[in-house]
């Protein structure tokens, strides 16, 4: 198996595990809630008014929520590969959305194949689902597919150096990988010129989450869906044994009682060009 089959990701697992995890997602999405929230915090920077607003990866729709309190004029849709991530949004939505109707509307869809109209969306809003992403050129592309001209692109990521304890602990147990793989922001960056995007911004933070032990950390990542689901991981049930030298390996990271897990964030915005040649658009979509 080369390198590029064992980190490979199959949607259809990618949607299950979200799936899964819909139930217990908000409560121990820590790092999805605040980096949500940062990404949402740049739109302050914007000057343009959007009509029609797109959340790719909408998960429970708490990010979906705020574009409605920030655009109450404007269509909001949410869309996730996961059924009972979008059931769990929809029953979340605010109070005002159903009395003045302005519920936002939610699709099941891929990222990367998306039943929208071409040149139908203002803003395309994007948090920590890029790297779920099998096709990161596939998946530009069709952002850029739906976005009007000087529709605006606004996403987060995380880089490679994500959950780099976590990884450094298990390559001391098996041979197996046991973390996605991560873009560097500069492989992002050119991929967005790729797609035909223009001013790309793109900056990079670290943020780091602490736990008293290992397996806390690794059930956080079990509650929100985000375990390994890529097709190098280890089959079959997890031993005691490999479980026991896995959190020994990661006590060396320990540091003032607490073990890290640090996330490399990446955050980014682009723009579709003011003048779109026909010939660029797929024609998909409604």
């Amino acid at each position: 198996m080369n390198a590029a089959d064992e980190f490979s990701l199959e949607p259809a697992r990618v949607g299950a595990s979200f799936d899964r995890a819909a139930k217990d997602y908000d409560a121990a999405a820590f790092l999805q809630k605040e980096v949500g929230e940062r990404l949402l915090e740049r739109l302050d920077l914007m000057a343009n008014v959007p009509t029609r607003v797109l959340d790719v990866g909408c998960g429970t729709g708490r990010p979906t929520r705020e574009l409605q309190r920030r655009y109450p004029e404007a269509e909001i849709i949410g869309a996730d590969l996961a059924p009972a991530m979008l059931r769990m949004a929809a029953k979340k939505q605010p109070w005002f959305a159903h009395w003045f109707d302005k519920r936002a509307r939610f699709v099941c869809a891929e990222a990367s194949q998306l039943p929208f109209a071409d040149a139908s969306c203002d803003l395309i809003y994007a948090s920590l689902i890029l790297q779920w992403c099998e096709d990161l050129d596939a998946t530009l592309l069709e952002w850029r597919r739906l976005l009007k001209p000087h529709g605006l692109l606004l996403f987060s990521t995380l880089g490679p150096d994500t959950l780099k304890e976590l990884r450094a602990a298990w390559s001391a147990v098996d041979g197996y990988n046991h973390v996605n793989r991560f873009l560097d922001m500069h492989d992002v960056g050119d991929a967005l010129i790729r797609a035909g995007f223009v001013e790309p911004v793109m900056d990079v933070e670290h943020i780091t989450l602490t736990y008293s032990d290992a397996t806390g950390l690794m059930r956080d990542l079990k509650s929100i869906g985000a375990h390994n689901v890529t097709a190098g991981r280890r089959r079959g049930l997890m031993g005691r044994g490999r479980l026991r030298a896995f959190s020994a390996a990661y006590e060396q990271f320990r540091d003032q009682g607490r073990l890290p897990a640090t996330y490399e964030v990446v955050y980014g915005t682009a723009w579709a060009p003011k003048f779109m040649p026909l010939d660029a658009l797929q024609g998909r979509g409604v």
